[in-house]
């Protein structure tokens, strides 16, 4: 019925189509209201879900500043062995550690 004359069928009839129309139109506006709540408890969950894990993003760039931090640790022992005054001590300590 939809473009043709609405002169031509009765107030009833007119009525009837009203009636189709608008509970047509009311489906589709519940159906856009249920799929919006349900993308709305999908956005909520994910929330939740950061906001019980702040941290969960950050492990990569805090494991990368622990190895550049042991890195230079390790380095810096590497320094420190391969001086002349451990070098005596260790080896000092290493003969009287046979000695025994």
């Amino acid at each position: 019925m939809h473009g043709m004359n609405m002169s031509r069928h009765s107030s009833a009839q007119q009525s009837q189509v009203h009636r189709k129309w608008g509970r047509l139109h009311e489906l589709r506006i519940l159906n856009i209201r249920k799929r919006m709540l349900l993308q709305m408890c999908r956005a909520e969950r994910h929330i939740r879900v950061l906001a019980a894990e702040p941290e969960s993003g950050m492990a990569t760039a805090e494991y990368a500043v622990v190895l550049i931090a042991a890195t230079g640790f390790a380095g810096l022992l590497v320094a420190i062995l391969k001086s002349g005054a451990v070098k005596s001590l260790l080896t000092e300590l290493v003969n009287r550690a046979l000695a025994v």
